[in-house]
């Protein structure tokens, strides 16, 4: 098993930063791709970004290259999820979720509690 837990939500003005993260811990040896997702008020959750486990190789959802980043600290077992310019639209929560596959957007086996970030204008 494996356990994800999200900090570095909260409530910012439009134009700001923000720097969420994702901790990992049980068997994270197991882990070949994280990612984030969010899900805004009534819509369905949404892929954001995914990074490698072991490269660093990442991918990314259209809507938000160029603003979003996603890194990893694998001495710390947590992933980073760098929001700039934040927008109205990007109010959500955010989940980390941890894939045992080589999938991007789908089929992931362990997801956290959700962060919640909002954006006000």
């Amino acid at each position: 098993q494996v356990q994800l837990v999200e900090s570095g939500g909260g409530l910012v003005e439009a134009g700001g930063s923000l720097r969420l993260s994702c901790a990992a811990s049980g068997r994270t040896s197991s882990i070949y791709t994280m990612g984030w997702f969010r899900q805004a008020p009534g819509k369905d959750r949404e892929f954001v970004a995914a990074i490698r486990s072991f490269s660093d190789t990442t991918y990314y959802t259209d809507s938000v290259k160029g603003r979003l980043t996603i890194s990893r600290d694998n001495a710390k077992n947590t992933v980073y999820l760098q929001i700039n310019s934040l927008k109205p639209e990007d109010t959500a929560v955010y989940y980390c979720a941890a894939n045992r596959g080589s999938k991007w957007v789908d089929a992931y086996d362990y997801w956290g509690q959700g962060t919640q970030v909002t954006v006000s204008s």
